[in-house]
């Protein structure tokens, strides 16, 4: 199936895709803090925040049926679609802009079909690695594709800030519609090499439900996609919150925020590039120890000086890049084709759903207790779920096809 493909390091188009899709991250984190600045401008620290989180809801709301979607039709139509909308949002925004000037109804309504939007997007762009790229090559896929996100989104915050503060929201605007536009026109030439069947006709709500009796009935599937989902439901918390948290009991001051974050990001670069090279074995039973590490480190944050806790986000973020590239090639391969756009809107909808809930719990227990206690339950509770997950022989032996072990491919139950 793969003849005729060139290797992933000299794979031209794939290089392609993932630099434009880098450049539309870039141009996603610049609207970001436009907005973010922008609503704190026009009203309360309160309303900005709802203004920034106002496509939260919607995006949830729609996402399952998204996945159906997505699995149904022409997964690149839907994204060059999609990114029209969006560019059509952004530009209207600007000459609104420079014609009557901003609102919070505005924002509101922008965020709101953002929202919308994200929820088609999200599940359809995460079929294209398996289109595009080798199984075999998907790890090393997924961790320059990551790297490239995560460059793309310091470089576009950066210059949304900039942007935003020279000119105003409409600038930023501009900017992240020509991006929209950019990557439409990519998809117009992009072809995929490994077309997926697509799901057969039926009601959306017999396709969700389809698509959660698929996870009731394969539970390596099952495993790899619900731990994706609540990947970030840990480090989330203990990253944004309790950093803050343990900065302001210590004495550090808000610079070692700033910086336990760098160092975060920084690690995550390298555990997703140290993977390019190799092809591990037991690709799965690898990613699952990455996370059980994960968890007992984000258990130490809660002791030590600033130095220790320099050194654990390091290692967090190594753990979280190398894992998230291993697990990402897992589930692209153990995923049954038609089936692909639910199971990614699954995946996605435990952010969306559940990280408000673990953002609160974390900061309560850390108001009512020591502020360690929420890093030791937060970290070892993630520390115990991969465990379980690793106790699983059909979970630890999952493999990318032509690496060997079980094929991650084939049915698994």
């Amino acid at each position: 199936m793969s003849q005729g493909v060139p290797r992933f390091r000299r794979d031209r188009k794939v290089h392609a895709q993932i630099a434009v899709d880098a450049l539309s991250t870039g141009g996603d984190a610049a609207w970001t803090v436009a907005v973010a600045w922008t609503a704190v401008q026009l009203a309360s620290p309160a309303v900005a925040g709802l203004i920034v989180a106002a496509g939260t809801i919607p995006r949830a709301a729609v996402l399952l049926f998204g996945g159906v979607v997505a699995d149904r039709v022409d997964a690149l139509r839907l994204m060059r679609i999609t990114n029209l909308v969006r560019a059509v949002v952004v530009a209207a925004v600007a000459v609104v802009d420079l014609t009557h000037g901003i609102s919070v109804g505005l924002l509101v309504a922008a965020s709101v079909c953002f929202g919308v939007a994200d929820a088609f997007y999200t599940p359809s762009s995460a079929t294209i690695p398996r289109q595009l790229a080798r199984p075999e090559d998907l790890p090393a896929y997924y961790g320059v594709a990551q790297t490239a996100r995560r460059i793309g989104t310091m470089a576009g915050a950066a210059l949304g800030g900039v942007l935003v503060a020279m000119s105003g929201i409409w600038a930023v605007a501009l900017m992240d519609a020509a991006t929209f536009l950019v990557h439409a026109a990519f998809l117009l030439v992009l072809r995929p090499r490994f077309p997926l069947p697509r799901a057969t006709a039926e009601s959306a709500l017999a396709g969700i439900r389809a698509g959660f009796g698929y996870l009731r009935g394969h539970p390596a599937t099952r495993t790899v996609v619900l731990s994706l989902s609540g990947l970030n439901l840990a480090v989330g918390p203990a990253m944004t919150l309790g950093i803050a948290v343990r900065a302001e009991a210590e004495g550090w001051g808000p610079s070692m925020v700033g910086l336990a974050s760098a160092l975060v990001g920084a690690g995550a670069v390298l555990g997703a590039l140290g993977l390019v090279p190799v092809r591990p074995r037991r690709i799965a039973a690898w990613g699952y120890g990455m996370l059980v590490v994960q968890g007992l480190v984000i258990m130490s944050l809660g002791f030590g000086d600033r130095v220790l806790t320099g050194i654990g986000c390091v290692v967090i973020g190594i753990t979280a890049g190398a894992a998230s590239t291993m697990l990402s090639a897992v589930f692209a391969s153990v995923v049954e084709p038609d089936y692909h756009g639910r199971m990614a809107s699954i995946q996605a909808l435990g952010d969306d759903v559940f990280m408000p809930g673990a953002n609160a719990t974390f900061g309560a227990l850390a108001s009512a207790t020591a502020v360690a206690v929420p890093f030791v339950a937060f970290g070892g509770a993630m520390a115990l779920m991969m465990l379980a997950a690793l106790g699983r022989k059909t979970v630890r032996t999952l493999e990318i096809a032509g690496t060997g072990g079980q094929n991650a491919s084939a049915r698994t139950g």
